[in-house]
């Protein structure tokens, strides 16, 4: 290891977005802690780093003691944990708003130096949806132990395996309309998944990054029914784009959310009546040396599988 080594815990490395920030810790020579509910589920990590350099570690998060061994000797901790719907003992309060809350205070008592924490944009303790008021309470949370800690708040994250553009693509193999919740219209900023890494390791090293608030988009804001049709763009598929009223679409979020795996919430359908974009004057990628990438240059290599035939097709330009 390098003389600037760093004893790095990250709660939620598992994660989408986990599994690239712990791969940028290992590539910077810091050694990793990854702190999961299931660490033989997140052994995969270990081969991002050198022999020992990636440890994974049972922690969950409600566990008091389980916290406290998992930050002890950490010269940083990153919090990634975060839930997209609630499902069983999941739920929004506890993981988004408690969670950040018990790890900080841990992280303190254990003399932890930096701490960061990744929230979201449409964080605000007004939101219309218990994702955006818990991810608020979390942020003020954190504050209150470190206020020095950088936050971080992401667009929506792509990347090979995100949730939004994979799930839509899936759709659109098995159905002949995509729903516009909202007639399409709310906008949105994608982020890269290696950008939004990129720039929780950078804020784990700048003295600029102490207290402040970064709200990480990409280079081009987008509406929904704009995102839906790259998707079909980049599949080939041809499926109608039907709009959606919000009034019809918390009706059908009813039934979906009583799925084990959701395809819509009303939460979720709260959360779209807002734009989920970058806000004029905030501070960004760029104040951490970090030029966005473009969905252009990342979707058409894990979209393509989608296609009829798969990766092997002749791909259409429409």
């Amino acid at each position: 290891m390098s003389a600037a080594s760093r004893r790095v815990t990250v709660f939620g490395g598992s994660g989408f977005i986990g599994r690239y920030v712990v791969k940028r810790l290992a590539a910077r020579g810091d050694i990793v802690r990854v702190a999961v509910r299931d660490p033989s589920a997140a052994a995969f990590l270990k081969t991002m780093g050198g022999v020992g350099q990636v440890v994974t570690m049972r922690a969950n998060v409600t566990d008091p003691a389980a916290v406290a061994e998992a930050v002890n000797g950490a010269d940083v901790v990153v919090n990634l944990v975060g839930i997209l719907y609630e499902a069983g003992r999941q739920r929004f309060d506890a993981v988004q708003a408690q969670a950040p809350d018990a790890l900080a205070g841990a992280a303190r008592a254990a003399g932890v130096g930096t701490f960061v924490q990744v929230s979201a944009i449409g964080a605000d303790p007004g939101s219309p949806s218990a994702y955006g008021r818990t991810k608020a309470a979390g942020e003020a949370a954190v504050r209150r132990h470190y206020p020095a800690a950088p936050i971080l708040r992401p667009s929506i994250v792509f990347g090979p395996e995100d949730d939004f553009f994979n799930r839509f693509a899936r759709m659109a193999q098995m159905l002949p309309v995509l729903p516009l919740i909202g007639g399409g219209q709310t906008k949105f900023q994608p982020v890269y998944v290696g950008d939004v890494a990129e720039a929780v390791v950078r804020a784990t090293e700048h003295p600029a990054a102490a207290g402040t608030t970064f709200e990480l988009g990409g280079p081009r804001v987008a509406t929904f029914r704009e995102l839906l049709q790259m998707v079909l763009r980049e599949t080939g598929r041809n499926c109608a784009l039907v709009p959606v009223p919000f009034w019809a679409a918390r009706m059908q979020a009813f039934f979906l959310e009583m799925l084990p795996m959701p395809l819509l919430t009303r939460d979720q359908v709260a959360l779209l009546e807002r734009d989920n974009v970058v806000a004029p004057g905030a501070i960004g990628l760029s104040a951490l040396a970090i030029e966005a990438t473009p969905m252009e240059l990342v979707l058409p290599a894990y979209l393509e599988i989608y296609r009829r035939g798969g990766r092997y097709s002749a791909r259409r330009f429409v």
